[in-house]
């Protein structure tokens, strides 16, 4: 063996090798409910999540409740496999709900989201801690 071994490889798989910026939008009991946020177009706001994507080939899904309800909605902006192996990370994003929150959370995922392409600084504003069992989930 010499002294120079070479570093271990790590190899991505499948999909997950080429896995592109997720966007995770809550839908649960407290974001995207036009009772809760009257002045907000919520299916014109997934509608233009969806849009954007198919333009640009990233990623949106919908799931119920991610926690934060008193900052909603809340939307997640995941690496892609790319961005996290450049060291991005899961970015949650809150109080989304006006037009230009939208546009810039479809501008930073185009351009390849964490790890791959700063955010918007005024999205930055809107940048929110995950809830604690969220932090705990993700390193299982």
């Amino acid at each position: 063996m010499s002294a120079a071994s070479p570093a271990p490889r790590t190899f991505l798989i499948g999909a997950a090798r080429e896995r592109p910026c997720t966007l995770v939008v809550c839908r649960g009991c407290c974001c995207g409910d036009p009772r809760k946020h009257p002045g907000t177009d919520h299916a014109w706001q997934l509608e233009r999540l969806r849009a954007g994507a198919a333009e640009h080939g990233f990623v949106v899904r919908t799931t119920d409740c991610l926690g934060p309800c008193d900052q909603a909605n809340v939307i997640v902006v995941q690496p892609s496999a790319a961005g996290r192996r450049a060291g991005g990370r899961p970015t949650w994003v809150g109080f989304a709900m006006d037009d230009d929150c939208t546009e810039e959370v479809l501008e930073w995922a185009a351009a390849g989201g964490p790890g791959i392409a700063a955010p918007p600084v005024t999205l930055e504003l809107q940048f929110i801690d995950p809830p604690r069992d969220a932090r705990v989930r993700s390193r299982r």
